[in-house]
């Protein structure tokens, strides 16, 4: 079988949570806004029209909502590296990359954000 590699995006995810070191960023949720592409191979689904053979991203969207509104980080870094390694448990899932914003982070800025990468290896 021939190989049909898709993407999917999930973008705009709002989510609130506590990010950041200062004191007052401990005691008062942030938004923060995740992008998420994930790459699989969906050559499966395609022939079977079934959610069984697809990446189910709404399940893993649930358990990143789960895992980003019910703790807490000091930084962007730890927060992205907590998701990309809950995505990699889903074994569809051949590379992903995760995007997150901090609004208003920086006084003249829109945001300040970190993206980081997985691949399965």
């Amino acid at each position: 079988m021939s190989h049909q590699l898709a993407t999917i995006h999930i973008k705009n995810l709002r989510l609130r949570t506590f990010i950041g070191f200062n004191e007052e960023e401990k005691t008062k949720k942030q938004d923060v806004i995740v992008n998420i592409s994930l790459g699989y191979d969906a050559a499966s689904a395609i022939k079977s029209d079934s959610v069984d053979d697809a990446c189910n991203y709404k399940v893993l969207t649930k358990k990143i909502i789960c895992l980003v509104e019910e703790r807490s980080f000091d930084l962007l870094e730890k927060m992205a590296g907590d998701i990309i390694a809950l995505i990699a448990t889903a074994e569809k899932v051949l590379e992903a990359t995760v995007e997150i914003d901090k609004p208003h982070a920086l006084r003249f800025a829109d945001s300040v954000s970190i993206e980081m990468r997985y691949k399965r290896t």
